[in-house]
């Protein structure tokens, strides 16, 4: 004897049911379908679909006005937990062609206005060494250790205190051949490093020796290798993945 709250469906339900499932399940097909072909005939803003940008952009407007805090401290490390051969992420900007001895920091304070900085003076400000699990957008990550000055330190060393109140900070390497654009928030963060040692021994050339950027609140796009020249403004530098289409912000 069937159960009085047992509901009895019959073939015909069954089939309207389903019937109903496969034309609900098309129509999203079709509006899936239509919705990429409109998106991929709009105009580009930067290798990749205005729409697309304008999310990118909405989600730098929210990380960097609130959620990114200079409070937020990346996880350290211990030196035996850093890996002893750490992996290249990139060699765009590292010419062959590169004269190590007569590398000089060029930092831009303004037009005709530049400071020439050899890295003895670098490494006479005071040593900071940070290790952490650096991440690329490749989808890798790895503990690593590096040892540099601090940014802000060599803000107030260089009396950069005007140049650093802009919004944005550009960095270039020698050729010109790789550059990013970094908030400026983000780049005064107590983490961010000018690196001159990896693992406790000057940087090797594949890792942008004389001096490159740390910046553990970003991924590896943004930690530019052999650096050339340092410039403020206040608006966006131009920034080589942001160019292929990658999110120009690139923070974590």
């Amino acid at each position: 004897m069937a159960n009085e709250n047992e509901k009895i469906v019959s073939s015909t339900y069954i089939r309207s049911r389903t019937i109903r499932a496969f034309a609900v399940f098309f129509l999203l097909i079709g509006a899936a379908i239509f919705t990429w072909r409109w998106l991929i005939h709009q105009p580009e803003d930067n290798a990749v679909p205005g729409p697309l940008r304008a999310v990118l952009n909405v989600n730098e407007n929210l990380f960097s006005n609130y959620i990114y805090s200079a409070d937020n401290i990346s996880k350290a490390y211990t030196p035996g937990e850093a890996a002893p051969r750490v992996r290249v992420n990139g060699d765009d900007g590292l010419s062959d062609d590169f004269n190590a001895a007569a590398w000089k920091l060029q930092v831009v304070k303004n037009p005709g206005d530049t400071l020439f900085i050899t890295l003895a003076e670098i490494k006479a400000l005071p040593k900071t060494e940070i290790i952490f699990d650096f991440k690329c957008i490749e989808g890798w990550s790895q503990v690593t250790h590096w040892g540099g000055v601090k940014f802000s330190d060599f803000v107030k060393k260089y009396n950069l205190g005007s140049q650093s109140a802009m919004k944005y900070v550009g960095l270039n390497t020698p050729d010109k051949k790789y550059y990013v654009g970094i908030d400026t928030r983000s780049i005064l963060h107590p983490q961010t490093i000018l690196c001159y040692e990896m693992n406790g021994k000057p940087l090797p050339l594949n890792q942008g020796y004389p001096l490159r950027l740390i910046i553990p609140v970003k991924y590896g796009i943004k930690h530019l290798k052999r650096i050339g020249t340092i410039f403020f403004s206040n608006t966006k530098p131009k920034d080589y993945w942001y160019e292929k289409g990658y999110d120009y912000y690139s923070g974590l």
